[in-house]
């Protein structure tokens, strides 16, 4: 099973800048959609955005668009989560995970495999 490993987490102030990173094992994954979920304290989890196996299509969702950028190095085997103008509602802990197939599933909810997550704090 592919394993996932964030990190690039932290705390920074409201306006500031993050870079995600997830790194996958195994040989397969260009062959995979890849997204990044967050979950903050006493919510459920949500989708925070999406890209395809090539990295020519992705997919945000309303909260995080304009701010936040999603790629990936298939070269390297690692997405990217660019989080820029962040704000105290985007603390949370974020997650990257593995689609099923080439392409993300919008709503979707079947995963090949989860990260352990990473720590976003932002203060006010």
């Amino acid at each position: 099973q592919v394993q996932l490993v964030e990190s690039g987490g932290g705390l920074v102030q409201a306006g500031g800048s993050l870079r995600l990173s997830c790194a996958a094992s195994g040989r397969t994954f260009s062959s995979y959609a890849m997204g990044w979920f967050r979950q903050a304290p006493g919510k459920e989890r949500e989708f925070v955005s999406a890209i395809n196996w090539s990295g020519d299509s992705t997919y945000y969702a309303d909260s995080v668009k304009g701010r936040f950028t999603i790629s990936r190095d298939n070269a390297k085997r690692t997405v990217y989560l660019q989080m820029n103008s962040l704000k105290p509602e985007d603390t949370a802990v974020y997650y990257c995970a593995q689609y099923i197939s080439s392409w993300y599933a919008i709503g979707g909810n079947d995963f090949r495999s989860w990260g352990q997550g990473t720590q976003v704090t932002v203060s006010s």
